[in-house]
């Protein structure tokens, strides 16, 4: 029974699957044209099917606007929590997420940037946003681990995060610098620091489901070592677990996530700090459970998010960055709270 419980149960993800797929199909129908349940399931399932569609209205709202707006919504909660709780276990710090390390602060720099100077790649597929995040993110972790490694030959967390701190303050400055004399693209460019995916397409869905499928296949299968960092850096060792090596790769592949993220949906806080301290109440310590867990709460909770922004002040939207942010910080109080009251 104790070695059964140690994994994510079938059961759980059954559970987890149907409350994440009722919220992704409330989320479609609910807007400031509501469909019903219904009609959005006949117009996704001729759309699959390849069967003609009515002629409505529906139709085009659902597979033009929200359905790529949930799925991206969705799969970039999931990735950003995963992340997450990836990065508490690594660096046994509650407070630590993709952020911490300043990777997200990299990203969006990359992505100012592009913004602001109208960077454009003609021969590639993806929009200049996203390569300069991308490259921004991977090059903030090079800078940062390289400083800590100068600081530290061991990269102990401390370090890291110190580093990762400092660096995000410095990034804000130079992102501010560039806000300064971006004149008509200062909109563009708040509106997106503040997040938003109301532009959604199925591209950034095949982008986002690409980049959650590797970078989430890799962390997985980290678990184990994940739980050995959880106790600490010397039981890590002892029990035979690369310190380094592991610290290394979880830090690529969060960055890899957290730069296609900001790429697409701009800086959104709290997703990957609150959500496994609240999954973590449910199923426990273990990455086994958590990590799976976190990726389910993290699409569920950015969804929410989504149509919160959405539907409270309509027919203005707020960028879902802000709503993240005030429910976010409302929630990790709480639960500081009750944590500190235990």
């Amino acid at each position: 029974m104790k070695k059964r419980a140690e994994h994510f149960r079938t059961m759980e993800y059954i559970i987890f699957t149907a409350v994440t797929l009722a919220v992704l199909a409330g989320c479609i129908c609910i807007g400031s044209v509501s469909i019903p349940l219904k009609d959005t399931v006949t117009v996704i399932r001729n759309a699959v099917t390849g069967t003609p569609q009515p002629e409505a209205l529906a139709v085009s709202i659902i597979l033009s606007v929200r359905l790529p707006r949930v799925l991206c919504v969705a799969l970039s909660g999931a990735a950003l929590a995963l992340s997450g709780a990836a990065m508490q276990g690594l660096l046994k710090n509650p407070l630590a997420d993709g952020s911490t390390l300043g990777v997200s602060s990299g990203a969006s720099l990359g992505a100012v940037i592009a913004i602001a100077f109208g960077i454009r790649f003609p021969a590639l597929p993806f929009a200049g946003t996203m390569i300069m995040a991308i490259v921004f993110a991977f090059l903030s972790l090079l800078m940062i681990l390289g400083l800590s490694y100068k600081l530290d030959y061991s990269l102990s967390t401390n370090t890291i995060i110190l580093i990762g701190v400092i660096y995000s303050m410095f990034v804000s400055s130079i992102m501010n610098v560039i806000i300064a004399f971006a004149g008509d693209k200062v909109k563009d460019i708040t509106f997106w620091t503040l997040g938003s995916l109301q532009n959604s397409n199925y591209q950034n869905v095949l982008i986002l489901t690409g980049a959650f499928a590797v970078c989430g296949s890799i962390l997985f299968f980290r678990a184990r070592e994940l739980n050995a960092f959880a106790v600490g850096e010397d039981n890590a060792r002892h029990v035979g677990v690369d310190v380094r090596r592991t610290k290394l790769i979880v830090l690529i592949t969060v960055s890899v996530l957290i730069g296609v993220c900001v790429s697409i949906g701009g800086t959104i806080s709290f997703v990957g700090l609150v959500t496994p301290h609240m999954v973590r109440m449910l199923v426990g310590p273990n990455h086994r459970r958590l990590l799976p867990a976190s990726a389910f709460g993290g699409a569920v909770f950015l969804l929410l998010a989504d149509l919160a922004a959405r539907i409270l002040l309509s027919p203005i939207e707020l960028p879902i960055g802000v709503v993240t942010s005030l429910v976010g910080a409302l929630v990790f109080i709480f639960i500081f709270y009750q944590t500190r009251k235990r």
